[in-house]
């Protein structure tokens, strides 16, 4: 096992985030394999949330899908392999609130939590079936809002 695959599974063992994607795959009755680069695969994922149809907890990657569909899907194993070393990165579970805000920031800007998500785009977006969404321009719509809501105040002041 290369050394950067070695130290992200220690990472991701010491920081408890692979211990709670075992424990979530236990609680589920997720059945778990041995998978590449010291990665847990769990198949056949069954509860509705989250509704991706594969995500990782520390070095377990979950998959709604059997064994047959990871194999057929190598791309999709690397992407779900870069949110495990993400996980390392963010020193475990803290990765969980900084994820759901950089999804929410890629909703607020384009309509998809994935398009502009810090995380999505640095796993690879096309690798985890993403497409790259154009942004909304919102910042237009907030200053025309602000500028009605100063008119009507001026408004509302000078009629006291």
């Amino acid at each position: 096992m290369r050394s950067s695959v070695c130290l992200r599974a220690v990472a991701n063992a010491v920081n408890l985030s692979t211990a709670t994607g075992l424990l979530l795959a236990g609680l589920t009755r997720t059945p778990v394999e041995k998978g590449p680069d010291g990665l847990i695969l769990g198949t056949g994922y069954q509860p509705k949330l989250p509704l991706a149809g594969a995500f990782t907890v520390g070095n377990v990657i979950f998959y709604r899908a059997d064994r047959a569909f990871i194999d057929s899907r190598p791309d999709l194993l690397v992407h779900e392999s870069g949110h495990s070393t993400q996980y390392a990165w963010c020193l475990g579970l803290p990765f969980l609130p900084l994820y759901a805000a950089c999804a929410a920031w890629s909703l607020w800007r384009t309509g998809d939590p994935g398009s502009r998500n810090f995380f999505e785009r640095n796993a690879g977006l096309t690798l985890g079936g993403y497409r790259e969404l154009p942004t909304i321009a919102r910042l237009p719509l907030i200053r025309n809002q602000l500028r009605r809501f100063a008119v009507n105040k001026s408004r509302d002041n000078n009629t006291h």
